[in-house]
């Protein structure tokens, strides 16, 4: 079935990085775009960012455009999230998101707590 891990949360401080990973399994993962998404607080879940089939492009929320930067490595069935110039308000569970076979699938989530 299809499964998406998470790793490589924590706690950094103002202006630190952090670098996000999904590693994917039971689809073809070079056919379908990847996305992250985060959920602060008594906030709703948004979208932070989407890459295409082969990593040629991708779209960002204006909220951390210039800051992240999502990739991927199809040969390693996994989805990356650079986050650079981190801010308190990036603080929130991260969740990497799959539409397959018109399905949402979501991962577990990895917190990133950033302190000022």
């Amino acid at each position: 079935q299809v499964q998406l891990v998470e790793s490589g949360g924590g706690l950094v401080q103002l202006g630190g990085s952090l670098r996000l990973s999904c590693a994917a399994s039971g689809f073809t993962f070079s056919s379908y775009p990847m996305s992250w998404y985060r959920q602060a607080p008594g906030k709703e879940r948004e979208l932070v960012a989407t890459i295409s089939i082969a990593g040629a492009s991708a779209d960002y929320a204006d909220s951390v455009k210039g800051r992240f930067t999502i990739s991927r490595d199809n040969a390693k069935n996994t989805v990356y999230l650079e986050m650079n110039s981190l801010k308190p308000e990036d603080t929130a569970v991260y969740y990497c998101y799959a539409k397959v076979w018109q399905l949402d699938y979501w991962g577990q989530g990895t917190q990133v707590t950033v302190s000022s």
